[in-house]
């Protein structure tokens, strides 16, 4: 039997498939960044396992992603996304992807890429951490706190550390699986395993 992170519904298949093929690996391509960005965003006050189950919905209501079409929205646009109820009917939140599209295309036009930006906090190097359980996971960090801040500082919102922790997690800046899941990079490679 595969053993897992414990934090992992091992019931429903979407979660085991998200735990296994995405979490801790490291991204570098924008548009993905970019993503995972908004729906850390649209995370707030809720569970991830929430977001996880409408994230084909947000992928449609939001153009893929699509920081180019996205910051061109209209009021229109705005006020259908409040109505479709495959996502989270959040004002604020809604809004604050169009907000983070703006941030994200001059970040940009000044960097090159936004993956270069953001990887620099690491020195464009992951951090693998070796926690034995799940309860030593930190919620945020000094990096965090230090991306939180420069992001707000670049025009981003819903940002505050915590969500950028749980960002760095997803997109693989920070490898925090247990060092007793499959996934660890002490162990097995996680191909190997699955097939």
């Amino acid at each position: 039997m595969i053993k897992r992170c414990a934090w992992v519904k091992e019931n429903e298949p979407l979660y085991r498939e998200y735990h296994d093929k995405e979490w801790g690996i490291p991204v570098y391509d924008d548009r993905i960044l970019f993503e995972m960005l908004c729906l850390e965003g649209a995370q707030a006050g809720l569970s991830w396992w929430t977001i996880l189950q409408k994230r084909e919905n947000y992928r449609k209501a939001f153009d893929d992603f699509d920081a180019e079409k996205i910051v061109h929205y209209t009021d229109e646009k705005l006020q259908s996304l409040l109505n479709n109820k495959g996502i989270v009917r959040n004002k604020l939140k809604i809004q604050s992807v169009v907000t983070n599209a703006k941030a994200f295309l001059t970040i940009q036009k000044e960097h090159g890429s936004f993956s270069g930006y953001i990887w620099s906090f690491l020195e464009n190097s992951p951090i693998v951490n070796r926690w034995e359980s799940v309860k030593e996971v930190p919620v945020s960090n000094e990096i965090s706190d230090r991306m939180s801040r420069s992001l707000k500082k670049d025009g981003f919102s819903f940002i505050g550390s915590t969500i950028c922790y749980s960002y760095m997690q997803v997109v693989g800046m920070v490898n925090d699986h247990t060092l007793d899941c499959f996934c660890h990079p002490s162990r097995h490679s996680r191909n190997q395993l699955l097939g």
